[in-house]
């Protein structure tokens, strides 16, 4: 059954993954704007104009140009930025980790506020705590999380200046870093000093992209909770004498959480393409920021060689939350 539904799922991811390489590939050469013109000074003449077409191959047909592209992906060659002038490849995995810190560390913040505010909801069923969480939650989801981050930024890093409110790491601070993965090495090796900076730079931003994402967590496993709490064996839990806390926790949680797994699983994806606006809000040195350079200098090489990425994230997520539904639920894993 599983091995059915990995294999099964795999060949949606690659069919998924060239679909949108055909899509992306094509969007970005049709719409308006000549990344070559960006590049060249004022006085070029129409055969640098010509040369440079044919250095990056814009001046064969759309159709020449994707086979010959797809051709180097699949021997790992994305190409060369035209703004950076350094290969795709490199740029892109060179800022995924920071992007994949913010996202993992915003996703930690959302489970720990939903769950908990869920869980006092669920206590508090019926009273003014339930409704005062039910409220807060209509409040998060209205209002995006890039409000959220200028609003953070207003409060915590202008008025009350706790946090920073750009970059990722202090640059007073020295630390040669082996990998891009600067919060998870600084802890490795115990370099507190180091991953505190880099949560002072972080917490804002990926409480921004929490917050929205919180909101549905709580709302989805309280309504979850409150399903659980009328069953039988949650009735028999209590004439054993366990305490309401107990009860929920250990009785009800465990089934109630299964669809608030897979929504975090689709959610998370979501949130990942949040960082885009809030990295460039930050001045966050993730993918996110690097995106939007790329659309702005019509880097067309970069641009699809971040969309690509994004896209196998988002596939590989879902995969990963299918799995663990299927390995978590009783039903689906002896079927």
């Amino acid at each position: 059954m599983l091995s059915r539904i990995l294999f099964t799922r795999l060949l949606s991811t690659a069919v998924t993954l060239m679909g949108v390489a055909v899509i992306v590939f094509v969007i970005i050469r049709v719409v308006p704007g000549n990344p070559i013109a960006m590049m060249l000074p004022p006085g070029a003449t129409d055969a640098d104009i010509e040369r440079l077409k044919a250095f990056y191959g814009f001046d064969k047909s759309i159709l020449e140009q994707f086979i010959v592209w797809l051709a180097n992906v699949l021997q790992g060659d994305f190409g060369n930025s035209i703004s950076l002038r350094q290969p795709v490849s490199s740029l892109v995995l060179g800022r995924l980790p920071a992007t994949l810190e913010l996202s993992i560390f915003a996703l930690l913040m959302a489970v720990l506020i939903g769950g908990g505010l869920a869980l006092i909801g669920t206590r508090s069923r019926g009273t003014a705590t339930e409704a005062a969480i039910d409220v807060t939650n209509g409040m998060a989801l209205s209002i995006p999380d890039f409000l959220w981050g200028l609003f953070f930024i207003l409060m915590f890093g202008v008025l009350l200046p706790i946090f920073h409110i750009s970059g990722r790491i202090s640059p007073s601070l020295n630390l040669d870093f082996s990998t891009n993965f600067y919060l998870v090495e600084s802890l490795l090796r115990l370099r507190f000093d180091i991953f505190m900076d880099l949560i002072g730079h972080m917490f804002m931003p990926a409480l921004a992209l929490a917050i929205p994402l919180a909101a549905i967590i709580a709302q989805l496993l309280k309504q979850s909770l409150k399903e659980s709490m009328n069953l039988d064996y949650v009735t028999l839990a209590r004439t054993k004498g366990y305490s309401e806390y107990q009860v929920i926790i250990k009785e009800a949680l465990p089934n109630a959480v299964l669809p608030t797994l897979t929504l975090v699983g689709v959610q998370f994806t979501f949130l990942i393409g949040g960082t885009v606006i809030i990295e460039r809000l930050f001045s966050y040195e993730g993918l996110g920021n690097m995106a939007i350079d790329a659309v702005i200098n019509r880097d067309l090489p970069l641009i699809q060689g971040i969309v690509i990425l994004f896209a196998a994230l988002f596939t590989v997520i879902n995969l990963v939350v299918d799995m663990m539904y299927v390995v978590l639920n009783p039903k689906l894993r002896h079927a």
